[in-house]
């Protein structure tokens, strides 16, 4: 049976029209497609809920560090989210201004004086870095506040172990000591549970840590940022698990609504949803090369996989259509790209029997970390393109030899 992922069929034939647009006008494969309409749908849905107070979303610029969209955002009067300085120079080359930008991520006075600017929004990260950076926040009147640890974040990989995010409680308050000593207030605090969140009860959870912290720190913050972490509807673990399954936005935002309220005299929520917002905005677009049959299971080589164009397929399964319509029986159907190593499987799944080489593929929920995390192994870049307003144009062309 052939999985289903939820796509209206709207959705789908939309994404395709632009795909063949696209390979009409020339398009090489593989390449990527993208589109700001997804993300003012996404964005629509987050806006639409009731938080108890004005929310600000802020674009996390590592999910898509693709300057199309970078621009697009700060047309729309939205701020954005920063974690390196190179992300820091891309958003000023968007035309953000220094208050529109929100400074997060862990060692940052390894880069940040170098590039930093008067009222800057930082967060910081630990004590080190607050120490080291404390003199130029108080030159150049940061707007700053503190991460917090909840814990509920831990390594993905390893459980039991703690994130290496942020500040513990204790450190913490020593931290506002320190701040205030030194005359600054913060005015925000921050915490990020982690990434596909399964529910909004572990945001209920977050929240009743902060009320004891803010309750032990005799500390009443302005603003609460809670990162991102809701899942993208459409995504799949491998193991055939929906991530936004049991994820109730309404609910999500009745527990953001209770957990303020315990925290008093909140003046913004703000959140970074990247995945949620960003995932459904591109395509990938490759080719089938080769096509062969080993132990009942038909195999598809591609110019492009897992291990050029999509790492997220590691631990996630998206949908997978031709472009062609074809005939023929489902049938046990691995899709590989180009590169000479066993890892690079892109997905598995029954699929038509009559898809031949020269077929084209689009792999879906391609917007979020996709170019973020795009290899040269063995091959180059491939080619990018943007369709916005009905206006569908190559923004970067396939890298050569």
């Amino acid at each position: 049976m052939i999985p289903s992922f939820g796509h209206s069929l709207e959705t789908l034939r939309w994404w395709n029209s632009q795909v063949a647009q696209a390979l009409v006008r020339g398009a090489q494969t593989p390449f990527y497609l993208f589109s700001p309409e997804p993300v003012r749908i996404a964005l629509a849905q987050l806006e639409g809920l009731d938080f108890g107070c004005p929310t600000r979303h802020w674009l996390s610029c590592k999910t898509q560090p693709f300057a199309p969209l970078l621009a697009w955002w700060r047309k729309s009067g939205r701020p954005i989210e920063v974690v390196s300085e190179f992300e820091f120079h891309a958003a000023l080359r968007a035309g953000f201004s220094l208050d529109e930008i929100l400074v997060n991520g862990p060692a940052k006075q390894r880069w940040l004086p170098r590039v930093s600017g008067r009222h800057l929004r930082v967060h910081f990260d630990s004590t080190r870095e607050l120490t080291t950076l404390l003199p130029l926040a108080r030159r150049q009147h940061w707007r700053i506040g503190l991460r917090i640890r909840t814990r509920a974040e831990h390594d993905p990989g390893n459980p039991s172990h703690p994130t290496q995010f942020g500040f513990e409680p204790a450190e913490a308050i020593s931290a506002l000591r320190q701040l205030r000593r030194a005359g600054l207030t913060p005015e925000s605090l921050h915490f990020h549970l982690r990434t596909n969140v399964a529910q909004a009860s572990h945001y209920g959870s977050a929240f009743r840590e902060l009320a004891e912290f803010c309750a032990a720190a005799r500390w009443a913050p302005i603003y609460v940022d809670c990162g991102g972490g809701l899942p993208p509807p459409h995504t799949r673990g491998l193991q055939g698990q929906d991530f936004a399954e049991r994820m109730d936005l309404d609910e999500f935002a009745r527990t953001c609504r209770r957990g303020l309220a315990r925290l008093g005299g909140i003046r913004e929520l703000w959140l970074e949803n990247g995945r949620f917002l960003l995932a459904g905005s591109g395509v990938l677009v490759i080719q089938v090369l080769d096509a062969k049959l080993r132990s009942g299971i038909r195999q598809l080589i591609c110019d492009g996989g897992r291990t050029l164009n999509a790492l997220v397929s590691t631990w996630e399964d998206h949908e997978l259509r031709p472009l062609e319509r074809r005939g023929g029986r489902s049938v046990p159907t691995a899709v590989y790209g180009p590169t000479c190593m066993a890892f690079d499987r892109l997905a598995f799944r029954p699929m038509a029997a009559g898809i031949h080489p020269g077929d084209h593929l689009v792999w879906f929920d391609a917007g979020a970390y996709h170019l973020a995390w795009e290899t040269r192994f063995s091959h180059g870049h491939g080619e990018i393109w943007w369709a916005e307003t009905n206006r569908l144009r190559r923004i970067r062309s396939a890298e050569t030899a």
